[in-house]
């Protein structure tokens, strides 16, 4: 509910959000799928865009369906956590401020904290009672969504999972082992079977990603992540000022607090759930955190939403009475007290960042608008700066020369606009557009002072 009533008002789909959703929509082009995304997302949406473009039903959906997802992925820990501990844990959890954001928004790193929860619980529920075959089942169902979604992710997390039942001797059950690979594999399958069909074999995807990403090495990022904290969707290269250090307590004091959590859970015979909770948060966030060059707040929600757990123990025991049944009222009006700033903060970052997306669908908005203008017509086919965001929202199909969305060569424009096809070439502040566009009718975009449009003359070819 609180989703939709403050993320869902006047936002518009975003860049990544516009690829995922025209993969599975019939009614828009479709964009260029690069390398490192994976199909996830797409198919949980393809039953409501199948029949609908509307962009409010499809934030109604994820909304609805996100929330059920962390209900259920809790209820699995139900036989290991009382219900105050996941109720705290979940509230902790819900209350970020990207949790907010992502839960109606078509992204899949929402859906990988959910599956990574899920797995984590139904791994546990496995190792303590081997006969528990819907934990088993679960456990395979979870991480297969991980990989569905995100492949890098599901591999750290069967990492973490699978290490784990080594180095503890009463874990070492074939079945867990059998879970997590299948599970795996079966999720990961439609991103391998596409590397050979799509991108040349797996190990040139995996090279084409991996350039894309800036490349997998040593780099540490803890501090773009902090900064990124301030309501920055996507930090590359994250220059930005850290003018908002309130926007990051939280998660500097993260650690201490899920410590204390370790120490709560340890004491009310509950160490293996927290102890496990944080190792594999702490697994999940090594490669965002070390050997990725940029950062996001959404990659770590994995993370965040294991932390809570332990950090939910800890919570529960500053809140809630002792054996004696007294408890200082300082001692529950400070909890209280820091709980609510912290659930203040993270609604001040929520509404600028809100504000943000609301100004940029504004600006896509009025550049399709700009097209249409000057005589645009379908099928047509944007190129240039956010091609990808403003082909969707203008009904064109996206084509880049360049960058990670790079489908066409310049050459193959430049005769794209010889056979006067409709296109729209969009241009950002002292850019030029190709020499072949410079003499077509143009328009500037009072929401995005410095940049251009320009539209085949005449709107293109007509239709026949």
């Amino acid at each position: 509910m609180v989703q939709i009533l403050l993320v869902l008002p006047g936002t518009g789909l975003g860049w990544d959000e516009s690829v995922y959703i025209s993969q599975v929509d019939d009614q828009d082009p479709v964009a260029f799928f690069s390398a490192p995304r994976a199909r996830g997302i797409s198919y949980l949406v393809a039953p409501l865009v199948s029949f609908t473009s509307s962009t409010t039903l499809l934030r109604v959906f994820l909304a609805v369906l996100s929330g059920a997802a962390l209900l259920a992925s809790l209820w699995i820990w139900r036989r290991l956590l009382p219900v105050p501990v996941l109720a705290w844990g979940g509230a902790l959890f819900a209350g970020l401020w990207m949790t907010l954001y992502y839960g109606p928004q078509a992204m899949p790193n929402l859906w990988c904290a959910f599956g990574s929860l899920g797995a984590v619980g139904c791994f546990l529920r496995c190792a303590r009672r081997g006969e528990d075959r819907r934990a088993l089942a679960g456990l395979g169902v979870c991480v297969g969504v991980v990989a569905l979604m995100r492949p890098p992710d599901a591999a750290w997390l069967v990492l973490a999972l699978a290490g784990a039942a080594l180095l503890v001797g009463s874990w070492r059950r074939p079945a867990l082992f059998v879970a997590l690979g299948a599970g795996a594999l079966l999720g990961v399958a439609p991103w391998v079977v596409e590397a050979f069909t799509s991108y040349g074999g797996l190990f040139t995807r995996l090279h084409r990603a991996s350039e894309i990403q800036g490349g997998m090495g040593w780099n540490v990022a803890i501090g773009d992540h902090v900064r990124a904290l301030q309501g920055r969707m996507l930090c590359r290269p994250c220059t930005m000022a850290w003018e908002e250090p309130q926007t990051a307590v939280w998660w500097f004091a993260l650690p201490l607090l899920a410590g204390g959590g370790i120490t709560a859970a340890v004491r009310a015979g509950r160490r293996d759930t927290a102890v496990l909770a944080s190792v594999t948060a702490v697994v999940l966030a090594l490669p965002y955190l070390f050997l990725m060059g940029y950062a996001a707040p959404r990659f770590l929600l994995p993370s965040y939403a294991l932390l809570a757990l332990p950090v939910g123990e800890l919570v529960r025991g500053a809140l809630t009475q002792g054996p004696t049944g007294r408890r200082p009222l300082l001692l529950i009006l400070v909890p209280a007290l820091l709980l609510g700033s912290h659930f203040g903060v993270q609604y001040q970052v929520l509404q600028s960042v809100l504000e943000r997306n609301h100004k940029m669908t504004g600006q896509l908005t009025e550049a399709a608008d700009a097209m249409r203008r000057l005589g645009l017509r379908t099928p047509c086919t944007v190129t240039g700066p956010l091609a990808v965001p403003v082909g969707q929202y203008a009904g064109c199909t996206s084509r880049q020369s360049n960058g990670h969305d790079m489908s066409i060569t310049k050459e193959g424009l430049r005769q794209m606009a010889l056979r006067h096809e409709p296109i729209a070439v969009t241009t950002g502040k002292d850019r030029h557009p190709p020499l072949w566009a410079r003499n077509w009718p143009s328009e500037t975009l009072r929401q995005l002072p410095g940049w251009r449009v320009y539209v085949t003359p005449g709107g293109g070819r007509p239709q026949h």
